[in-house]
């Protein structure tokens, strides 16, 4: 009964990143529009503006946008550490054999991208973005992939959701330890003082999720103070979230359930909808050729294919691990592709990579070039795979 339960986790995960993926399409357009009409001047002041709240004699306020890239993309993030725990408790991570695969293509399509974008901006003011082509959009790459229907195996889309899943765990690692500029010590031993609160409840086996939840506010709290990006909160809560493998519902698949629509019908179009208002100008189409530029379009496109198809035929050869089944190696090919849609991870680690505004435009419309191209070419190639059973020996 326990598989039924990560089965039905599964298509839940599946579903609303297809459907989300649909609304971050749509939110893109919405908010490129917005961005270069009459409307743009405004929705950047409305971005801008402070907003908080008092609480005893302390005020707290941020802008909207840093409401909406600091709090409401923690909740993103605890959504994908619930994810990932569930797939390394329970589901397509859980073991070595069901690992393996996933696990070496998404380090293949962090690494090859990386240095790549290195390659093209070693000594650059740019150099620092070279997480930016690394990740990954679930939703985006979920979406485009369902579009296919039958013409990929479902096999192949549980490894491409395995190998984001593995790719958004290595992005925030990478945001972790190399996006931080300063830490203040007190406010993080505050943070693991709340952290080992939850791990207690968590041994303890306490269900309910107001133990985790309310505590989680002031482990975002501390966090943003110490200077790690806040968005880290997430991930630490979910990892403190109990998990059975029973045949009853789990604190862990209850919440994953409670925060899937919201996050992907709510906080990801918001999130698109404030980050993708791109104002076009000429002098962009001479910023994808720039150093940054071809950076992030060939460590995405090109990087991202080499990287996922050249370390999972490593893995198969070495006998690591086997391809899913019903596929072959055109369908990791056009599947590597498709791990090009960079998106909603590439753009937040733009924003923490670059302070000059400029860098953050070019790297934005450079992400979007990059993930339509992706998309679209892997969407085609995909299509156009014959439908025959492939050999793969």
């Amino acid at each position: 009964m326990a598989k039924l339960f990560n089965l039905q986790a599964f298509r839940d995960f599946l579903r609303s990143g297809q459907i989300g993926g649909i609304m971050l399409m749509v939110c893109v357009a919405i908010s490129l529009f917005i961005a270069n009409s009459s409307y743009s001047e405004g929705f950047a002041n409305f971005l801008a503006t402070d907003f908080g709240f008092t609480f005893g004699s302390s005020s707290y306020s941020f802008t909207v946008s840093a409401w909406i890239n600091d709090a409401l993309m923690a909740i993103f993030f605890l959504l994908v550490g619930l994810e990932i725990k569930r797939e390394l408790l329970e589901g397509e991570l859980s073991s070595i054999k069901k690992a393996s695969l996933p696990v070496i293509a998404a380090m293949g399509g962090m690494l090859v991208p990386a240095l790549i974008y290195f390659a093209f901006n070693y000594n650059t003011p740019t150099a620092s973005g070279w997480g930016i082509p690394m990740a990954t959009d679930i939703a985006f790459a979920l979406a485009i992939i369902s579009m296919l229907g039958k013409s990929v195996p479902t096999s192949l889309k549980i490894f491409l959701a395995a190998l984001a899943i593995v790719d958004d765990l290595g992005a925030i690692l990478v945001i972790a330890i190399f996006y931080t500029s300063e830490v203040h010590f007190d406010y993080l031993l505050m943070a693991a003082g709340v952290l080992a609160i939850l791990f207690l409840f968590n041994y303890f086996n306490l269900k309910p999720l107001y133990f985790y939840l309310i505590p989680g506010v002031f482990l975002w709290y501390f966090i943003h103070h110490s200077g790690i990006h806040a968005t880290i909160a997430g991930v630490l809560l979910a990892f403190t979230i109990p998990c059975n493998a029973s045949n009853t519902e789990s604190p862990l698949e209850k919440l994953e359930h409670l925060l899937n629509g919201p996050v992907n019908y709510f906080i990801m179009p918001i999130f698109a909808l404030a980050n993708t208002n791109i104002t076009f100008q000429k002098e962009m189409l001479g910023g994808l050729v720039s150093p940054l530029g071809a950076g992030i379009i060939l460590g995405l496109f090109a990087g991202k294919t080499i990287g996922v198809t050249l370390f999972s035929w490593l893995a198969v050869k070495l006998k690591l691990g086997s391809l899913p089944s019903r596929s072959g190696w055109k369908h990791i090919i056009g599947l590597g592709m498709l791990a090009g849609i960079g998106f909603t991870m590439s753009i937040f680690i733009s924003l923490l990579s670059f302070s000059d505004e400029m860098h953050v435009t070019e790297a934005k419309f450079a992400i979007l070039c990059a993930s339509v191209i992706a998309g679209l070419i892997g969407f085609i190639y995909l299509k156009s795979i014959n439908k025959k059973k492939i050999v793969t020996t």
